[in-house]
């Protein structure tokens, strides 16, 4: 792989990748011209400057407009992300003039997002009412491969259980547990046991999540190793979905117990405890370098691990 050319930043200019953009969007640069309120005759040239920088062609000029050549076409989708960036750096940079003083960008899992999240960041920002996070749902998988990417400062997630070998490994601090429970219609037969092990499970239509999904990977890995098929019905992408789903007899599932204690209006359910050691799970806290996080994110860290340093406390 060739080391990155230093100059070619110097080479770039932004005026003329928003040019460029509008000729491609538009397909013509007399159209451009009109729209970016500039003559035609500079946005030649500024195109022109534009491929001399990058050394290839990046339109095929005709009598009716511009085509995109392979180059171009590859060069306007960086330019879209280059100018999407800069949009958002600069509404994230106003927010500081508007009273902001801190930004925090948090990946997080359903589970965490439905059963702790709305309370734990609901009092962090009472108390940090200047701080602004940024909260996305993602898989577990996607949430720790955020946080190596840089994407997000901090990730909430079943982990190392979704970290591969071959994947750097990340900091992690305990945040909060949970207890995987089988969901079933009041009339089911499974409903009259308190706890089973989730082999019993496996006779019935299954309403999944997405099948990467920490429970879906679970799921998959105990009938694996039951020697059965996991009769996978049909997938939603919310857990208020699914309970539905199964209040109108299209299967049962699996989800957190503090999830559906907080459903507990969707529908005839009843939850029935799962034996098995996979259903009791811990949620933890990840970055990269903890101790390298803005100040804005280490306060974030503390809030939500002050929970977990409490409960240790009260078991020792």
């Amino acid at each position: 792989m060739k080391n990155p050319d230093r100059s070619f930043a110097r080479r770039i200019d932004l005026t003329s990748l928003q040019l460029f953009v509008a000729v491609c969007e538009l397909g013509s640069i007399g159209r451009a011209a009109e729209r970016e309120f500039i003559a035609a005759s500079a946005v030649s040239k500024r195109l022109a400057e534009l491929e001399a920088a990058v050394g290839t062609a990046l339109l095929y000029r005709h009598s009716r407009g511009v085509k995109l050549t392979p180059a171009g076409e590859n060069l306007l989708h960086h330019a879209r992300a280059v100018l999407f960036g800069l949009d958002k750096m600069q509404g994230e940079l106003s927010e500081y003039a508007e009273g902001v003083r801190g930004h925090v960008r948090v990946h997080a899992n359903i589970s965490a997002i439905v059963q702790f999240l709305p309370e734990d960041l609901g009092a962090f920002v009472l108390q940090h009412g200047q701080v602004k996070i940024d909260l996305q749902e993602h898989l577990s998988a996607d949430v720790a491969q955020a946080v190596r990417e840089g994407a997000a400062d901090i990730g909430i997630a079943h982990y190392p259980a979704t970290a591969s070998a071959q994947e750097e490994p990340l900091q992690s601090l305990p945040y909060r547990h949970d207890r995987l429970v089988l969901v079933v219609p009041q009339a089911h037969a499974l409903s009259r046991h308190d706890a089973i092990d989730f082999v019993a499970a496996l006779d019935y239509d299954i309403v999944g999540l997405h099948a990467a999904s920490s429970i879906g990977l679970a799921m998959q890995k105990a009938a694996a190793q039951a020697g059965k098929p996991l009769r996978l019905r049909m997938q939603v992408t919310g857990l208020d979905a699914m309970c539905r789903m199964i209040d109108n007899g299209l299967g049962i599932g699996v989800v957190p117990d503090r999830a559906f204690a907080l459903m507990g209006g969707v529908g005839a359910l009843r939850a029935v405890a799962l034996q098995d050691a996979w259903a009791a799970r811990e949620l933890r806290l990840l970055a990269r370098d903890f101790a390298a996080l803005p100040v804005t994110a280490r306060m974030l860290v503390d809030h939500l691990t002050a929970p977990a340093a409490v409960t240790e406390r009260a078991a020792a």
